[in-house]
């Protein structure tokens, strides 16, 4: 498995530094700046906490799959990122 062989060398370090930089991805995301960013880099912390701890990896990888999820949709209407860069509308035409 992928996982085994990035949990040989877990340190301390390791295992809290991925969980702050979830944490303050997730801050940024509740307000809505730089939202695609944010996503991606919810999703490969998220990735990463579920292959180094122990236990059960069903939570990191269901917050790593809204992450993705989150940074390909974009920022929302009411998000800091619509009010500076402006929302995108898509439009669909009739054949």
């Amino acid at each position: 498995m992928f996982c085994a062989a990035i949990h040989l060398g877990s340190s301390p370090t390791a295992l809290v530094v991925p969980d702050l930089i979830a944490a303050g991805a997730g801050i940024f995301l509740l307000i809505g700046l730089w939202t695609p960013v944010n996503g991606t880099v919810i999703a490969v912390a998220e990735g990463w906490i579920a292959c180094v701890h122990t236990g059960d990896a069903l939570v990191p990888i269901l917050l790593a799959m809204l992450g993705a999820t989150q940074a390909i949709i974009g920022p929302g209407a009411w998000s800091i990122d619509a009010r500076l860069f402006g929302r995108k509308h898509f439009t669909i035409h009739d054949r």
